[in-house]
């Protein structure tokens, strides 16, 4: 073979593969359920609590050098304003551990044709979570928010005092299965609200303290 067909193959492998990197690369894992919660009910340590969570989990799992947040709400309090899930995420495109996309971007993550469902609702580590049908179930998902991803403002504490309580209020939940019961049983973040802020309101309600986190780079 002469040198100019070799170096015109060698470029070639160096294209593809850059190409298969840079694909990998923005596949990566940028969506999951979290696989343990807080251990102590709905008590995260607030909003800072719950996204160091989800980055722990996700360097644990091997992901690095992303941002994560929590998607949750929280409530004016104390001269802060009021926090909506939607804004705290990014714009998207979102990944599960497998590389299937989730959602392109905000308006598709809160439409009717996003691809979050028990299939592709995966853990940090690639592992499905258990939904109503299974036992135990485990489907509901801490929010606090709204069918388009806002804080429910209703005058009532959806958000067990802003993810700092294991007791008083209640947390709005969503059903990563879709399926369930309460106002909006399909919705994936809005579905009904927990029986309280316990870790046993939380798990006899239907679910185990578990939330979604997205990285926002």
């Amino acid at each position: 073979m002469k040198k100019p067909l070799i170096a015109t193959f060698a470029a070639l492998l160096v294209a593809v593969f850059s190409l298969s990197t840079l694909h990998s690369q923005e596949n990566e894992m940028s969506f999951f359920i979290t696989s343990v919660g807080s251990g102590d009910g709905a008590n995260l340590g607030g909003l800072a609590g719950a996204d160091a969570h989800c980055a722990s989990l996700a360097e644990a799992a091997g992901s690095s050098g992303k941002t994560w947040r929590a998607y949750m709400s929280a409530h004016a309090s104390d001269g802060s304003p009021a926090v909506n899930a939607r804004d705290r995420i990014g714009f998207g495109p979102w990944y599960n551990a497998n590389g299937v996309e989730i959602a392109s971007n905000l308006n598709n993550l809160h439409g009717p044709s996003n691809n979050l469902n028990k299939q592709t609702a995966l853990t940090e580590n690639g592992d499905l979570v258990n939904g109503r049908g299974d036992d135990p179930n485990q489907h509901d998902i801490l929010t606090g928010s709204t069918l388009d991803g806002r804080t429910v403002d209703d005058g009532a504490n959806h958000t067990c005092n802003n993810w700092m309580s294991n007791g008083e209020g209640s947390a709005h939940v969503g059903h990563f299965d879709r399926t369930g019961g309460g106002q909006n049983p399909t919705s994936w973040n809005s579905a009904h609200g927990s029986r309280g802020c316990s870790q046993a309101d939380l798990v006899g309600t239907g679910g185990n303290g578990y939330f979604f986190c997205f990285a926002i780079d």
